[in-house]
């Protein structure tokens, strides 16, 4: 048996996201989501993917931007970056000496 997960590509787009688009970057695991026009979305082998939605029954939040108070969503991060200088979410922590066991930086 093999498991599936869902993939949802986003529209096309005229640029190539990243640093100096226009457009935030986001942290997000192992990949950089773009917010753009009210969504997020990543690049994937040459196409954009959907950002995770919050599987919280009250909340419609991508996982990357989520901000539940009491998030049990197994694909967002609201832990804080553990590192004194730092205050960033551990999903969006970009420290480069970042020691924090519950950081997760994009590669």
């Amino acid at each position: 048996m093999t498991a599936t997960t869902e993939h949802r590509p986003a529209e096309a787009h005229n640029h190539t996201h990243g640093p100096g688009c226009g457009h935030e970057a986001v942290i997000h695991g192992s990949h950089v989501d773009y917010i753009h026009d009210g969504h997020l979305h990543h690049e994937d082998n040459g196409h954009y993917d959907e950002c995770d939605q919050c599987s919280c029954p009250d909340c419609t939040d991508s996982c990357a931007t989520c901000q539940c108070a009491d998030c049990s969503c197994p694909t967002c991060n609201h832990s804080v970056c553990s590192c004194e200088h730092c205050s960033d979410s551990c999903s969006s922590c970009a420290c480069e000496d970042c020691s924090c066991a519950t950081c997760t930086h994009a590669a």
